[in-house]
């Protein structure tokens, strides 16, 4: 049976109209996002299949066009408005983000971050650069590693920092492995990268750990 045929009150896009998309389960979201099904399957019996194969949303969302591609009923058109929605989600975000002080909203700066880094399959450094009254100049993904480490050098962050005459910065890396509890190595780099900042008065904010869907902030922590 087609979601066309089922109760109206049961069908994800209007129950999205009615409730609001935050009524919706993960699968129905994606259901509206499809539109349709496949044969013998809905929309909703595909998003659920989806889910099923990659385990999460997360992982469905760091795919690559290779895998996402090869499951039955999706292809290269889905992939790219997949992609390009993500995209619109992390711009929007941005957008705010130049507009609000990013100490007055750290939901929405750990909602941006884990859009920006929190899928990807290595390990990456990134650094929000903020103006004088907390907002955002610009966000750059400094360095890049493998699965479980990112090789980051403090030279290389004042630099930018400087560059963009930032008066604050925020600090983010993620953790492919999962687990968002920063290591010892982290707490030194944080100390560090704190330290050589505050030679030329620039002031780190926070230090955020992604490892969707979690997020340990270092601030939150009193570790900044």
């Amino acid at each position: 049976m087609g979601i066309n045929d089922w109760p109206e009150d049961q069908r994800p896009r209007e129950r999205l109209i009615k409730f609001g998309a935050a009524a919706l389960s993960d699968a129905e979201l994606l259901a509206v996002f499809l539109r349709v099904g496949v044969k013998g399957k809905s929309a909703v019996d595909l998003g659920r299949d989806m889910l099923s194969q990659f385990g999460s949303l997360t992982c469905l969302f760091a795919a690559s066009i290779k895998d996402f591609s090869g499951m039955h009923g999706l292809g290269n058109a889905k992939y790219a408005q997949l992609h390009a929605v993500l995209e619109l989600a992390k711009r929007a975000i941005s957008e705010e983000l130049r507009t609000t002080a990013a100490l007055s909203s750290p939901e929405t700066v750990k909602n941006y971050l884990q859009l920006l880094i929190g899928n990807k399959p290595y390990e990456s450094f990134a650094v929000l650069f903020l103006d004088i009254k907390n907002h955002l100049i610009t966000t750059e993904e400094l360095f890049r590693g493998t699965l479980n480490h990112a090789s980051v050098y403090p030279r290389e962050v004042v630099k930018a920092a400087l560059h963009h005459n930032a008066a604050s910065i925020i600090l983010a890396h993620n953790h492919p492995s999962g687990s968002c509890d920063p290591s010892q190595a982290d707490i030194f780099l944080t100390k560090t990268l704190k330290q050589a900042l505050a030679l030329v008065d620039i002031r780190v904010l926070d230090h955020f750990i992604i490892a969707n869907p979690h997020v340990y902030s270092f601030a939150e922590h009193g570790q900044i």
